[in-house]
Protein backbone atom coordinates (compact mmCIF):
# COMPACT_ATOMS: atom_id res chain seq x y z
CA UNK A 1 0.00 0.00 0.00
CA UNK A 2 1.22 3.43 -0.86
CA UNK A 3 1.90 6.12 1.89
CA UNK A 4 -0.52 8.22 1.15
CA UNK A 5 -3.53 5.61 1.22
CA UNK A 6 -2.12 4.11 4.51
CA UNK A 7 -2.15 7.44 6.20
CA UNK A 8 -6.12 8.34 4.63
CA UNK A 9 -6.98 4.66 5.40
CA UNK A 10 -5.92 5.39 8.91
CA UNK A 11 -7.27 8.83 9.90
CA UNK A 12 -10.50 8.00 8.13
CA UNK A 13 -11.04 5.25 10.08
CA UNK A 14 -10.43 7.42 13.32
CA UNK A 15 -12.90 9.85 11.96
CA UNK A 16 -10.69 12.50 10.30
CA UNK A 17 -9.89 13.41 7.04
CA UNK A 18 -6.90 13.84 5.10
CA UNK A 19 -5.53 16.85 3.80
CA UNK A 20 -2.78 16.65 2.44
CA UNK A 21 0.95 15.17 3.47
CA UNK A 22 4.07 16.20 2.81
CA UNK A 23 7.77 14.33 3.07
CA UNK A 24 10.26 16.90 4.14
CA UNK A 25 14.10 17.50 4.54
CA UNK A 26 15.93 14.98 7.04
CA UNK A 27 12.90 12.54 7.48
CA UNK A 28 10.15 14.90 8.33
CA UNK A 29 6.68 13.33 7.51
CA UNK A 30 4.48 16.40 8.15
CA UNK A 31 0.55 14.92 8.40
CA UNK A 32 -2.61 17.59 8.41
CA UNK A 33 -6.10 16.53 9.46
CA UNK A 34 -9.55 17.81 9.41
CA UNK A 35 -12.50 16.54 10.61
CA UNK A 36 -14.25 13.81 8.49
CA UNK A 37 -17.51 15.79 6.43
CA UNK A 38 -19.70 13.82 8.19
CA UNK A 39 -17.87 14.83 12.11
CA UNK A 40 -17.35 18.38 11.17
CA UNK A 41 -20.06 19.49 13.41
CA UNK A 42 -17.38 18.64 16.13
CA UNK A 43 -15.75 22.06 15.41
CA UNK A 44 -11.73 22.44 14.50
CA UNK A 45 -8.91 20.15 14.97
CA UNK A 46 -7.11 20.47 18.47
CA UNK A 47 -4.18 19.41 20.16
CA UNK A 48 -6.15 16.39 21.60
CA UNK A 49 -6.73 15.39 18.00
CA UNK A 50 -3.59 15.48 16.70
CA UNK A 51 -2.02 13.57 19.72
CA UNK A 52 -4.51 10.70 18.52
CA UNK A 53 -3.57 10.48 15.03
CA UNK A 54 -0.26 10.96 15.80
CA UNK A 55 -0.24 7.60 18.20
CA UNK A 56 -2.04 5.38 15.81
CA UNK A 57 0.24 6.82 13.03
CA UNK A 58 3.32 6.10 14.82
CA UNK A 59 1.80 1.94 15.61
CA UNK A 60 0.84 1.81 12.10
CA UNK A 61 4.15 3.01 10.39
CA UNK A 62 5.92 0.37 13.14
CA UNK A 63 3.66 -2.45 11.51
CA UNK A 64 4.20 -1.40 8.30
CA UNK A 65 8.09 -0.51 8.34
CA UNK A 66 7.24 3.29 7.15
CA UNK A 67 10.93 5.18 6.93
CA UNK A 68 10.69 8.52 8.74
CA UNK A 69 12.58 10.46 11.26
CA UNK A 70 9.86 12.32 13.04
CA UNK A 71 6.04 12.67 12.45
CA UNK A 72 4.36 16.13 13.01
CA UNK A 73 0.47 15.84 12.40
CA UNK A 74 -1.60 19.08 12.60
CA UNK A 75 -4.76 21.04 11.47
CA UNK A 76 -4.71 22.77 7.88
CA UNK A 77 -5.00 25.86 9.92
CA UNK A 78 -7.74 28.85 8.88
CA UNK A 79 -6.55 29.06 5.52
CA UNK A 80 -6.92 25.49 4.64
CA UNK A 81 -6.11 24.37 0.99
CA UNK A 82 -8.52 22.82 -0.97
CA UNK A 83 -7.21 19.71 -2.92
CA UNK A 84 -10.01 17.29 -3.55
CA UNK A 85 -13.33 18.14 -5.59
CA UNK A 86 -15.28 17.30 -2.23
CA UNK A 87 -13.21 20.44 -0.48
CA UNK A 88 -15.03 22.55 -3.39
CA UNK A 89 -18.17 20.99 -2.67
CA UNK A 90 -17.90 21.00 1.05
CA UNK A 91 -16.64 24.39 1.12
CA UNK A 92 -19.14 26.21 -1.44
CA UNK A 93 -20.04 29.82 -0.39
CA UNK A 94 -16.78 30.33 1.48
CA UNK A 95 -14.32 32.63 0.29
CA UNK A 96 -11.78 31.69 -1.29
CA UNK A 97 -8.21 32.38 -3.50
CA UNK A 98 -7.62 30.12 -6.37
CA UNK A 99 -4.46 30.39 -7.99
CA UNK A 100 -4.30 29.05 -11.72
CA UNK A 101 -1.66 26.96 -13.52
CA UNK A 102 -2.22 29.05 -16.43
CA UNK A 103 -4.04 32.00 -17.50
CA UNK A 104 -7.92 30.43 -19.06
CA UNK A 105 -10.05 31.86 -22.23
CA UNK A 106 -12.11 34.57 -21.01
CA UNK A 107 -10.19 35.53 -18.04
CA UNK A 108 -7.91 37.91 -18.87
CA UNK A 109 -4.38 37.14 -18.33
CA UNK A 110 -5.30 36.47 -14.63
CA UNK A 111 -4.11 33.39 -13.10
CA UNK A 112 -5.22 34.11 -9.14
CA UNK A 113 -8.90 34.94 -8.37
CA UNK A 114 -10.07 35.62 -5.25
CA UNK A 115 -14.10 35.06 -4.37
CA UNK A 116 -16.88 32.61 -3.47
CA UNK A 117 -16.62 29.26 -3.54
CA UNK A 118 -19.78 27.83 -6.03
CA UNK A 119 -21.26 24.67 -6.07
CA UNK A 120 -19.30 22.41 -8.95
CA UNK A 121 -21.35 21.23 -11.40
CA UNK A 122 -20.69 18.04 -13.20
CA UNK A 123 -16.85 18.19 -12.62
CA UNK A 124 -16.59 21.91 -13.16
CA UNK A 125 -15.79 24.33 -10.26
CA UNK A 126 -16.70 27.35 -9.86
CA UNK A 127 -15.57 31.37 -8.13
CA UNK A 128 -17.65 33.76 -8.40
CA UNK A 129 -15.58 37.05 -8.14
CA UNK A 130 -15.43 40.71 -8.71
CA UNK A 131 -14.44 42.64 -11.26
CA UNK A 132 -13.84 46.17 -12.62
CA UNK A 133 -17.58 45.81 -14.76
CA UNK A 134 -19.34 43.74 -12.10
CA UNK A 135 -19.35 40.28 -10.69
CA UNK A 136 -18.10 37.35 -13.08
CA UNK A 137 -17.86 33.41 -12.75
CA UNK A 138 -14.32 31.71 -13.47
CA UNK A 139 -15.36 27.92 -14.09
CA UNK A 140 -12.68 25.98 -13.89
CA UNK A 141 -11.32 22.06 -13.23
CA UNK A 142 -9.40 20.76 -10.79
CA UNK A 143 -6.77 19.67 -13.44
CA UNK A 144 -6.17 23.56 -13.64
CA UNK A 145 -5.75 25.23 -10.14
CA UNK A 146 -2.11 25.28 -8.76
CA UNK A 147 -2.70 25.95 -5.40
CA UNK A 148 -6.11 26.97 -3.76
CA UNK A 149 -7.02 27.73 0.22
CA UNK A 150 -9.65 29.44 1.74
CA UNK A 151 -9.67 33.04 3.09
CA UNK A 152 -9.37 32.51 6.52
CA UNK A 153 -12.57 33.93 8.42
CA UNK A 154 -12.22 35.29 11.76
CA UNK A 155 -15.03 36.30 13.73
CA UNK A 156 -13.97 38.43 17.36
CA UNK A 157 -17.67 39.34 18.12
CA UNK A 158 -18.23 35.13 19.05
CA UNK A 159 -15.79 35.21 22.12
CA UNK A 160 -16.92 35.41 25.60
CA UNK A 161 -15.08 37.43 28.12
Amino acid sequence: MQLPDLIEKTVAGMGYELVDFERAARGLLRVFIDFAPENAEQGTITVEDCEKVTHQLLHVFTVENVVYERLEVSSPGLDRPLKKLADYVRFADREAIVKLRATLPGAGNRKTFQGLLRTPENGNLKLEFETNEGPAVLDFTLADVDKAHLVPQVDFRSRKA
